[in-house]
């Protein structure tokens, strides 16, 4: 087995383990899996360096043998130059002191011979020097003059062969050497990819570890803005801060259910208390409608048949309580063409005995526009509301509807008292009362331009405040157009 594959199964036995799984802490985790990601990487250094080691020696050594060899051929060289010399001398001379010179050199030269040949194994020829340097041993027996003539020139031959083969012997170790140090780099290469891949692939699932606990959390959060039901159980192999923040969100969704449970019972025991009272009304304005306290005058008929559609309206709000609940938490918009100029009608007809007291004029300038009618009358109602209650008396009320840049702008507009810049931010949310005194005198609660923001901001649009020059107060609804479905 080789390291990387015992690397690889040691990384892999550690993330079986579970032992990063067990961290406690995001930081832990983190630092952990750069461990892990590390080891590979350390492992690829620790080989690098030894096959960088191992080349050094090779080459140390390579090169200390050439040059040990070529200082040996060079010996035996100049080894048989004196050996040569010698023999030419005894030639001359024939005495005892000429033949000791030649045995000396004679000596040397076998030496060097040997060093050579016991060095490096693959020169050729070592045995036909070794044959030469055996007949010239016997010297001193040469009875022709031409013998030693051609012993010297076997002897050169057999040297230059030497020579020949010692330097293919060095091209060979050279071309040895290479083929190891090629082999060594495709070794470096494939570890070196294995060992990378190895560590991108600890760092992907390391930064698994992280990412699953987070896309749950964001799963989370989408589930309580959408209100989809019941939460995914809680992690059991989650950092200890994403646990935490997980054990938070599932408190959060718990709390809202209860929040939405308490409003809807609120919703349904107040829509309950009011027709009861409604109820009595009714009745009440039934006896005054058949005449049967009195007969009514046309002027006192009229009034009457507006009390009874308020009354009828009222009913049908109160019917609509809880599904217009629903409507503002969870449901679709449903975008289509609207009449706005018979919706507009329809609500003025509904305030005409309190624009009537007001003595209050309005001026409509009325497009046809594609939204969703049902939001577009709270927000119709509620801004007329706001206008009749809150606007200066023997004055006008301006409704305008418009379309700019694909948006429907719908602008209901009243001279009073100006709203200051810095109440402007916070007007829009629930709760928030106007200040001064009502024309109806009835005490606001504070919900309806919030029911406009609402409303506004389910068909994808917004509620605003902007300065006009025509009156002193306008509110400003903005709906995106959409093709009609």
């Amino acid at each position: 087995m080789s390291k990387s594959q015992r690397y690889a199964m040691l990384a892999t036995s550690f993330f079986e383990s579970g032992s990063l799984l067990r961290l406690g802490s995001l930081r832990q985790l983190i630092l952990g899996c750069f461990f892990v990601a590390l080891v590979p990487l350390a492992a690829l250094l620790w080989q690098s360096q030894t096959d960088l080691a191992k080349v050094s020696q090779l080459t140390v050594t390579e090169t200390q043998h050439i040059a040990s060899l070529v200082s040996k051929v060079q010996q035996l060289e100049s080894a048989s130059i004196v050996l040569e010399r010698a023999l030419r001398q005894y030639q001359v001379l024939k005495n005892d002191v000429a033949a000791g010179l030649v045995e000396n050199a004679i000596g040397r030269f076998s030496e060097q011979h040997h060093a050579i040949c016991d060095v490096e194994k693959r020169i050729n020829g070592c045995v036909r020097l070794q044959q030469t340097v055996a007949n010239l041993r016997g010297f001193r027996s040469f009875e022709h003059s031409d013998m030693l003539p051609n012993q010297l020139t076997l002897l050169r031959q057999q040297l230059a062969d030497i020579d020949v083969s010692v330097d293919d012997a060095i091209a060979a170790r050279l071309v040895t050497q290479q083929a190891d140090v090629s082999a060594m780099q495709v070794r470096q290469t494939w570890l070196s990819a294995l060992l990378v891949s190895i560590s991108l692939a600890l760092i992907l699932l390391g930064s698994q570890l992280v990412v699953n606990p987070v896309r749950k959390l964001k799963l989370i959060i989408k589930m309580l803005a959408r209100q989809q039901g019941k939460l995914p159980p809680l992690s059991t192999k989650a950092p200890r801060e994403l646990a935490g923040v997980e054990r938070d969100l599932h408190w959060l969704g718990e709390r809202l259910a209860q929040l939405e449970h308490i409003r809807t019972a609120l919703l349904r025991h107040a829509a309950h208390e009011l027709k009861t009272p409604l109820a009595s009304m009714k009745e009440g304005c039934a006896l005054l409608s058949d005449g049967l306290v009195g007969t009514l005058s046309e002027p006192q008929q009229e009034v009457m048949s507006l009390i009874n559609a308020s009354t009828t309206r009222l009913n049908t709000l109160i019917e609509r309580l809880l599904d217009y609940n629903l409507l503002l938490q969870q449901a679709q918009p449903k975008f289509k063409l609207v009449d706005v100029d018979l919706m507009v009608n329809q609500c003025i007809g509904d305030y005409k005995l309190a624009l009537q007291k007001h003595s209050l004029d309005i001026n409509l300038s009325i497009k046809h526009i594609i939204a969703d009618e049902e939001l577009l009358r709270r927000i119709l109602d509620n801004l007329v509301s706001n206008a009749v209650a809150h606007g200066a008396l023997d004055r006008t009320i301006h409704i305008r509807v418009s379309v700019e840049d694909e948006f429907a702008c719908i602008d209901v507009a009243n001279d009073g008292k100006k709203i200051p810049k810095d109440k402007v931010s916070t007007l829009f949310e629930p709760f928030i009362r106007g200040e001064g005194t009502r024309n109806d005198n009835v005490i606001g609660t504070g919900l309806g331009l919030s029911i406009v923001a609402d409303c506004a901001r389910i068909m994808h649009g917004d509620a605003t405040v902007i300065d006009v020059d025509y009156a002193d107060v306008c509110f400003r609804v903005r709906i995106p157009q959409q093709e009609e479905k």
